[in-house]
């Protein structure tokens, strides 16, 4: 019997999940949940891992009706309404859980840029960027999230790493693929024996933006169309849906829900690591969205109030 195009699509689409997910384990260590990518874990003088929600110092109120409603999570960014002190025990704790708690630890002051920071020794401040990159022996980098994607690049020919905060700035600005260049420039690493992790961020179902979010990836990408649901092509070219607005016009409160088109931050980074050179078979995607999974990931754009997660790779 003839399968459907539908079908034949349906069933293609089960089967590049059931891949993608064999490309990823959880691992507990006590509380904790780690997220490590399968294709890393060959190399044994790599570490790395994806933080997630459970286990921790940190108490959340993680609802919004009942206030007296306390979560314990492993928040390891600095909040507002957490306390310094157990940010850092949180980041300790998941040092001893990837196995390296003796390592140094570096991070970034995150700004939805395009900078990436090369380290070789101790830094006397903490840097503004987006990205780092080593090839020195001892030092975890790491990037924090709450949707914006996490993304893991390393050189096992030259053994390089990186991390990467890309949200859809950094994406616009092909954070990853500039890093890709600098990796290259600084390690003498070619992009075809790069392997990329894409850690978890928030899905293609769930990222609603607006037009200019739209424009400036139409303004950037020939390919980008592909990376949306919804109207692309009249967000992207300005078109007004309703140009005549006075023969439609509505009382205040009444009027129709902006159009918006849900973008796959996954999919678009994806495309900028294989254009720059990286094999399509060594890019590794989270199949996991941040905002529909709150039992196991913190969600800015869901949860407003909410804990960061970290994207964490290094050389030991």
């Amino acid at each position: 019997m003839a399968v459907s195009g539908r079908k034949k699509e349906s069933v293609l689409k089960m089967a590049r999940t059931r891949a993608a997910k064999s490309h990823w384990r959880l691992r507990k260590s006590g509380k904790l949940q780690i997220l490590q990518a399968v294709p890393f874990n060959q190399f044994k003088w790599l570490v790395h891992g994806f933080s997630t929600r459970p286990g921790g110092m940190s108490e959340l109120n993680s609802s919004r009706l009942d206030r007296s409603k306390k979560e314990t999570v492993l928040n390891l960014g600095f909040a507002d309404w957490d306390t310094r002190e157990r940010v850092d025990a949180n980041r300790r704790l998941f040092q001893k859980a990837l196995g390296h708690g003796d390592a140094c630890f570096v991070t970034l002051r995150q700004v939805h840029s395009d900078v990436l920071h090369v380290i070789r020794g101790p830094l006397s401040d903490l840097p503004n960027g987006d990205a780092l990159a080593t090839g020195t022996k001892g030092w975890l980098l790491g990037v924090q999230t709450a949707d914006c994607i996490p993304i893991l690049l390393v050189d096992p020919r030259h053994r390089a790493v990186a991390a990467v905060h890309a949200g859809w700035r950094g994406t616009v600005a092909r954070i990853a693929g500039k890093t890709v260049g600098r990796m290259t420039m600084e390690f003498g690493t070619q992009p075809k024996d790069i392997l990329a992790a894409l850690g978890p961020g928030v899905g293609r179902c769930c990222y609603e933006v607006g037009p200019d979010v739209v424009k400036e990836f139409a303004a950037q990408f020939s390919d980008a169309a592909g990376w949306f649901d919804g109207p692309f092509d009249m967000l992207a070219s300005g078109e007004d849906p309703n140009p005549l607005p006075w023969l439609t016009m509505m009382p205040p409160g009444h009027q129709p829900p902006a159009i918006r088109c849900h973008l796959d931050l996954h999919a678009a980074n994806s495309a900028i690591l294989a254009n720059a050179g990286l094999q399509r078979k060594n890019i590794f995607a989270a199949d996991f969205c941040t905002s529909c999974r709150t039992d196991l990931f913190f969600s800015y754009r869901r949860e407003g109030v909410t804990g960061r997660m970290m994207g964490v790779i290094g050389i030991v």
